[in-house]
């Protein structure tokens, strides 16, 4: 990159698309500091599993030179998928081949270390907070933070997720609810203590709905599986029956009613979960997102175009992240940069989040996507 000076580039969010930027840029020799709110590295669980694939992470991945270190941490059986009905009888039943690698699982937690690991020390700054981003529109910015310190960037980038703080700076679009939650429920040591959950679920996912209600099961690592319950209900369900997520026995006493003509065997997915279930809200940005372009902030991930839960968001953020850091990397001045990724991000997100408008009711369908064999649907 041909600049009189070297540019200030802040990256605000230390998940994988931020540390996808982060990592890319510094191989190019391009000083970044990251900046996350947690207080650390190990601050929080950092969810359950996803899968990267071939036509988008793994491309990000390969410029981060870490392409073969994720082949061998991640899990091709896990891309073994079944449909079934409320019954439990399996409608269909996807194993990968032998040395299939389109879209091979990786636990969250596994992927944000091996970002980190591979990141100059110090790069991360942990326990910051973002609260505001102002300053000129021609720069530099200002970013301050809840514990009373501010600094300067002449680029500013967004890898905040959902709720982005960086976001407010360029456009007022804020998340809205889909209309459809998921209740998070996890097991642990499943082989043995919940072998008939495992034997279900594969050593993938397995997906049930019947219209109105689904579960969705996947298989993580360390011998633990994650049940998102899925339901269309209003975003306050829980505290509008006169509860709190604390109060998993009265939860899940509403969940098997709901569930009541389901199998035993998937019931099992709402009865037998060790601790808490987990909120989760499914929320989205309007479709299309998009802002009017500054020279000095720039967005990527779920903070540019957050979408329904259908296999795409990380996958699309860690290739923006890849194609702004080469952006930076091969243009003349940070403008320059900031143009020519958003000439082909904004255009691929706008129609992904056309194509995947609503999509979150086909969690509920009883025909959905086959995600398993048909790569176009991702």
């Amino acid at each position: 990159m041909n600049t009189t000076r070297t540019p200030r580039i802040a990256i605000v969010g230390a998940g994988p698309a931020g540390l996808t930027c982060a990592r890319i840029l510094q191989r190019h020799h391009i000083p970044v500091t990251v900046y996350d709110g947690e207080a650390g590295p190990d601050a929080r669980n950092q969810g359950g599993t996803l899968d990267l694939h071939e036509d988008n992470g793994q491309i990000a991945l390969r410029e981060a030179g870490l392409l073969e270190e994720f082949f061998r941490l991640s899990r091709p059986e896990g891309q073994e998928m079944r449909q079934l009905d409320p019954q439990g009888t399996i409608l269909f039943h996807h194993v990968p081949e032998e040395g299939d690698l389109f879209k091979p699982e990786i636990d969250r937690g596994d992927l944000r270390e091996l970002l980190l690991n591979s990141l100059a020390p110090g790069t991360v700054h942990w326990n910051r907070t973002l609260t505001t981003v102002d300053g000129p529109d021609r720069g530099p910015r200002r970013l301050h933070f809840a514990d009373g310190t501010t600094v300067e960037a002449d680029l500013v980038v967004g890898a905040d997720g959902a709720w982005s703080k960086v976001r407010r700076a360029v456009s007022p679009a804020l998340p809205q609810y889909s209309g459809v939650s998921f209740l998070e429920a996890r097991f642990h040591d499943v082989e043995n203590r919940h072998p008939e959950i495992a034997a279900l679920v594969g050593q993938g996912g397995a997906a049930a709905a019947d219209g109105e209600r689904g579960l969705f099961a996947q298989r993580n690592s360390g011998d633990h599986i994650r049940v998102y319950v899925i339901q269309r209900v209003p975003v306050d369900w829980i505290g509008a029956g006169g509860l709190t997520i604390r109060d998993t026995d009265a939860i899940r006493a509403l969940l098997l009613e709901s569930f009541r003509d389901w199998s035993p065997a998937l019931r099992r997915m709402i009865t037998d979960n060790d601790g808490r279930y987990v909120d989760r809200p499914i929320n989205a940005l309007p479709v299309p997102h998009t802002w009017e372009h500054s020279p000095t902030v720039t967005l990527l991930g779920d903070a540019a175009h957050l979408m329904p839960p259908l296999g795409v968001g990380v996958n699309l953020a860690m290739l923006d992240a890849c194609e702004l850091a080469l952006a930076i990397v091969g243009n003349d001045g940070i403008d320059a940069a900031v143009r020519a990724y958003e000439s082909t991000m904004l255009p691929r997100s706008h129609k992904m989040q056309e194509l995947l408008d609503h999509g979150a009711e086909d969690l509920l369908s009883t025909d959905p996507p086959d995600f398993a064999t048909d790569p176009a649907a991702h």
